[in-house]
C-alpha cells in the first residue's frame, strides 16, 4: 500500500478515482446491458460481411427470425441463439427478426430504402426485472452497437414483410427439415407467419446458401474453435490424471465440466460421454451411472463450447492405469486408422463412404485390414460411423461429406472400434483445420501414444499415493 499523497496531488488523485468510478459503473452497465449476450464474439463487421455475401447470392427478400425464447420451459434453460442467425447477426437474445434484400434491386423493385433492417423487442423494464437488460430498438447508440444501419421494433416487421410481397414473388427463409410433420417448431412457426402475412408469396429455402458460407471459418470462428479445444484438452488431461477404479463415471464428467467453466466456457458442446465397461460401446452414452471397475476401459467424449463454437474431443483410457493386452491392440488399431488419414488429409480429399479421395474410406479399410474379433472375422463391422464431420457454431456443424475438403474448414477425425461382447470400446477423436496444403491439427497438444498416456496416469497415482502417505503421517 502506498503511503498518502502529498496535498498538492490530492484533488489529481481524487478526480482519478472519480474518473475510475465512473468507468467501472459504465463496465457494469454495459455488462447487463448485455445480460443475455455471449462474452465473446466477432466485429460486427464480419457479421455484415457474411450478409453481403449472402445478399449478393439472391432475387428476392431473406426473412428470417431468431429464436423466441419460448422454445424451451424446462427451469435449466440458458437462451442460446438459432445458429443460422446468430451467424448472420452475432445477436444472442430472444425475439429478434431480420429482413436482408438483394444487393441488386429488381426492376420491379422501386424501394430506395435499407437492404436489411434489425428487429428488436420494444423495452420491457417489468420482465428486465427478472431476466436482466436487453437491447430495445429505442438505446442510444443502437445501430452501432448491432451493426445494422436500421434498428426497428419487431412489431413493424409484418408490416414490411407485407409491403415487400407487392414488388417480390418469392421470399428465402429456412424451411423446415420434415415438412408433412412440420419440422422443428421454430422454423415452422416462422413459416406459418410467413404464410398469414403474405400468402401470396412462394417460399425458398435459404439454408444450403447459408451453410455454404459457414463450412468455411474466418481466423475469428477459428479462434474461438482453438480456444474451445484448449479447454476440452485441459479437462481431458485433468481425467487421466484423477481417473481410476472406484470413482463413478458422473464424478470425470463434472470435473471436465468443472475445468471447461473456470477457463470460460459458456456450455458444453453436447452432452458429456464418460463410458466405462460395456457403455464404451454406446456412442452417445449420457447416462454417467455406473462405477468404474478395474480392468475397465473408459471412453471421455467431452468437449467444451467456447462463444457458442463446439470442440469436439474423445480418448479412451484404462481405468487402472495399464491398457490390456486386447485393449491395447485395438486401441493401437485405432490410432493406426486415424494416422493412415491424417497422412491423406489434404485438400481435395473428402469424407464420403466411398472413392479414391475418402479420407473416411482409407480409416476404414485400415480396420478391417488389422485385428480380428473372437470370431476371427475383420473388425470393420465393428466401426459404425463415419470418420469425422464439421465443427463450428454446432457440434455437427453443416457440411456434406462427398464435398471436397477445402482450406479454413475445421473437422473432426474419430475412427472407432466397438464390440459389445468384450465390453470394449475405442474412440480417439481430434479437431483438425484444412489449410492449403494439409491441415493443422489443433488438438495436438493432448497425448494419443497409449505408452504416454499410461505414463500420465502412473505419475498422478504416485502423487496420490504421496499425498495419501503424508495425510496418514
Amino acid at each position: 500500500m502506498s503511503s498518502r499523497p502529498p496535498r498538492r496531488s490530492r484533488e489529481f488523485v481524487s478526480s482519478a478515482i472519480l474518473s475510475i468510478l465512473f468507468c467501472f459503473v459504465a463496465c457494469v452497465a454495459a455488462t447487463a446491458a448485455g445480460a443475455q449476450e455471449r462474452r465473446d464474439r466477432e466485429p460486427n463487421s464480419v457479421y455484415a460481411a457474411r450478409r453481403a455475401k449472402l445478399a449478393a447470392q439472391i432475387d428476392s427478400p431473406i426473412v428470417l427470425w431468431g429464436l423466441t425464447g419460448r422454445e424451451e420451459s424446462s427451469q435449466t434453460y440458458i437462451f442460446e441463439q438459432e445458429e443460422d442467425f446468430y451467424y448472420l447477426t452475432g445477436h444472442n437474445e430472444e425475439g429478434a427478426g431480420l429482413v436482408i434484400l438483394p444487393t441488386k434491386p429488381s426492376s420491379s423493385d422501386g424501394s430506395s430504402g435499407p437492404r436489411e433492417i434489425f428487429y428488436l423487442p420494444a423495452k420491457n423494464p417489468l420482465k428486465e426485472k427478472w431476466n436482466g437488460v436487453r437491447m430495445s430498438p429505442a438505446d442510444p447508440g443502437i445501430e452501432a452497437r448491432t451493426g445494422f444501419a436500421t434498428v426497428k421494433h419487431f412489431a413493424e416487421m409484418r408490416a414490411e414483410v407485407e409491403n415487400l410481397a407487392k414488388t417480390y414473388a418469392s421470399y428465402y427463409t429456412i424451411l423446415p427439415y420434415e415438412k408433412e410433420l412440420g419440422g422443428y417448431p421454430h422454423e415452422k412457426e416462422v413459416v406459418d407467419w410467413l404464410q398469414q402475412a403474405a400468402p401470396q408469396v412462394k417460399l425458398k429455402d435459404i439454408r444450403a446458401q447459408i451453410s455454404a458460407l459457414r463450412m468455411t471459418k474466418s481466423p475469428g470462428e477459428i479462434a474461438f474453435l482453438q480456444r474451445a479445444i484448449d479447454l476440452s484438452l485441459d479437462a481431458h488431461f485433468e481425467a487421466m490424471r484423477m481417473m481410476r477404479p472406484g470413482l463413478y463415471e458422473y464424478q470425470v464428467g463434472a470435473k471436465m465440466v468443472e475445468v471447461h467453466q473456470m477457463g470460460g466456457s459458456e456450455a458444453e458442446g453436447y452432452a458429456p460421454i464418460v463410458g466405462a465397461g460395456p457403455n464404451s460401446t454406446t456412442l452417445h452414452y449420457d447416462r454417467l451411472s455406473r462405477k468404474i471397475e478395474d480392468g475397465d476401459i473408459v471412453v471421455l467424449d467431452v468437449g467444451a463450447q467456447y462463444a457458442g463454437y463446439s470442440s469436439d474431443i474423445t480418448r479412451t483410457l484404462p481405468a487402472n492405469g495399464k491398457f490390456t493386452p486386447r485393449q491395447l491392440e485395438i486401441y493401437n488399431i485405432v490410432l493406426g486408422a486415424q494416422n493412415a488419414a491424417l497422412a491423406a488429409l489434404k485438400p481435395g480429399m473428402d469424407m464420403c463412404q466411398k472413392g479414391d479421395k475418402s479420407v473416411n474410406k482409407i480409416s476404414h479399410d485400415y480396420v478391417n485390414s488389422h485385428g480380428k474379433d473372437l470370431h476371427g472375422k475383420s473388425l470393420g463391422q465393428y466401426y459404425i460411423h463415419g470418420l469425422g464431420h464439421n465443427i463450428g457454431l454446432n457440434v455437427h456443424d453443416p457440411g456434406e461429406y462427398c464435398k471436397p475438403l477445402e482450406p479454413g474448414m475445421v473437422v473432426t477425425m474419430e475412427p472407432g472400434i466397438y464390440i459389445p461382447e468384450e465390453n470394449l470400446g475405442v474412440r480417439i477423436e481430434d479437431d483438425v483445420l484444412i489449410t492449403d496444403t494439409g491441415y493443422k491439427f489443433l488438438s495436438e497438444r493432448l497425448p494419443r501414444d497409449p505408452a504416454e498416456i499410461e505414463k500420465i496416469m502412473a505419475e498422478a497415482a504416485a502423487h496420490r499415493a504421496k499425498d495419501a502417505e503424508r495425510g496418514n503421517n
